[in-house]
């Protein structure tokens, strides 16, 4: 079901993203009384699942589910119509506009998705607000997880500055990012209430950008060992743990913070584990078993969540700022994998990749942050300057704007058979990293 409910949620995101995407070439085409023969939601190889005509326009609902396109008359595309172009252009077709107007049509898909990003970045903020646990709260500092310890960290420390920017929220992916994206050589931070500085051990970029590890945080907030609630129908309530209980030690280890727990259960997962309580002035021990996945059917106490409102217009500030601070962060990242500081296969990933993002559960917040970072991602990988894709069609048509020349038919023929070639290979590759991380 979970497999269901993630590729749903792709299918969704993916629709959104092309039919926007598809209409930000198809307007300004009717704008400029281009005829667009097509505009097709998924793609239909022998067959289509819907089609309706509508003046000259086939509308349809092609059976894989995946993109979309529009095929605009006169123009050398996905579709290859070698037929079309042989013919002597006509007024309708895109080839008989003027540069500026093909250049407006071209780049139309990618400004629509950036545009989208920032529509729902700041529609999130409006609805939603920004979520986040105050560093006050955070009284008892951290607990490290094992990519933290590469960094030095310790249990109980609180971090103050990332690269000198200060972290004003518990924040452990500020962090990450300031040393990924924007290469923090050091880290301030208050140890035993004394302030120190941490530097960045060189290779930890590498090891943090790896796939197995980017579901890894570098820390968490350290929240004191304390039973909320206990599921009627598991493990602990059936050894006679209830609400409130005072866990102090699993299998004799002395237990304080919940972290210390979950790391103790990790231990004994699938088998029986000694949990010890305190009952007034006694210490009661407990048989437990524990799951296959390190729980035992109780819920722990949380820090308390902040949540910052803001009206129309500061969400859309704060919407944009989000979209070209998320844009700005793709672009270093981009020039760091030509550097070689970040690994291609590391941050390359198919639609299997993209689908495990989303919540198994639909959580609509995550959806829609999901949406809104492939709407950007998808407008920069569009305009990329590589032949059938968005950026190539652009480039050309600067060098016709600039220089006047216009490349002929044929070589567009070749260049797009090239960029195909080229795509296909990428996305094969993509697809062969995910199942060889599959298994």
């Amino acid at each position: 079901m979970d497999i269901v409910v993630l590729a749903l949620q792709l299918i969704l995101s993916l629709s959104i993203l092309v039919v926007l995407h598809e209409f930000g070439h198809y307007l300004p085409a009717i704008w400029f009384k281009t005829r667009v023969e097509k505009f097709y939601l998924f793609f239909d190889p022998y067959f289509s699942l819907f089609k309706k005509k509508i003046g000259d326009t086939e509308w349809g609902i092609g059976w894989i589910p995946f993109g979309g396109y529009v095929k605009i008359s006169g123009m050398i595309d996905e579709s290859m119509d070698k037929e079309q172009m042989k013919q002597p252009a006509q007024p309708w077709e895109f080839r008989s506009k003027k540069a500026w107007q093909r250049l407006i049509i071209m780049v139309g898909g990618v400004t629509v998705n950036f545009l989208l990003g920032i529509f729902i970045f700041s529609m999130m903020i409006f609805y939603w607000g920004e979520s986040y646990i105050k560093i006050e709260d955070a009284k008892y500092g951290m607990a490290v997880d094992s990519m933290g310890m590469e960094l030095g960290l310790k249990d109980g420390d609180k971090v103050l500055s990332a690269g000198g920017v200060a972290l004003k929220k518990f924040n452990a992916g500020l962090v990450s990012k300031e040393i990924i994206i924007n290469e923090a050589k050091e880290i301030e931070i208050e140890r035993d209430g004394k302030p120190m500085t941490l530097q960045v051990p060189a290779e930890l970029v590498s090891k943090l950008t790896k796939y197995e590890n980017k579901s890894k945080s570098l820390f968490y907030p350290r929240i004191p060992m304390n039973v909320m609630d206990v599921d009627t129908s598991g493990m602990a309530a059936k050894a006679g743990i209830t609400k409130g209980a005072n866990i102090i030690a699993v299998n004799g280890t002395p237990i304080t913070y919940q972290h210390e727990f979950r790391r103790a259960l990790q231990t004994a997962k699938g088998s029986e584990a000694d949990i010890s309580m305190v009952s007034g002035q006694d210490t009661i021990v407990r048989k437990v078993t524990v799951s296959d996945k390190g729980t035992i059917g109780i819920a722990m106490q949380q820090l308390p969540v902040s949540v910052e409102k803001f009206g129309l217009m500061p969400s859309f500030a704060k919407g944009s700022k989000m979209a070209v601070n998320f844009l700005g962060d793709q672009l270093k990242a981009f020039g760091q994998i030509f550097s070689g500081k970040i690994k291609a296969k590391d941050s390359l990933g198919s639609v299997f990749s993209i689908a495990s993002m989303f919540d198994s559960t639909w959580d609509w917040r995550v959806f829609w942050n999901i949406t809104a970072s492939l709407s950007i991602l998808l407008a920069f990988f569009n305009l990329l300057p590589i032949p059938a894709l968005d950026g190539g069609y652009v480039v050309f048509l600067l060098w016709e704007v600039i220089t006047g020349k216009v490349a002929s038919d044929r070589f567009m023929e070749v260049v797009n058979y090239a960029g195909f070639i080229l795509l296909m290979g990428l996305m094969l590759f993509a697809i062969g990293l995910d199942i060889s991380r599959w298994f």
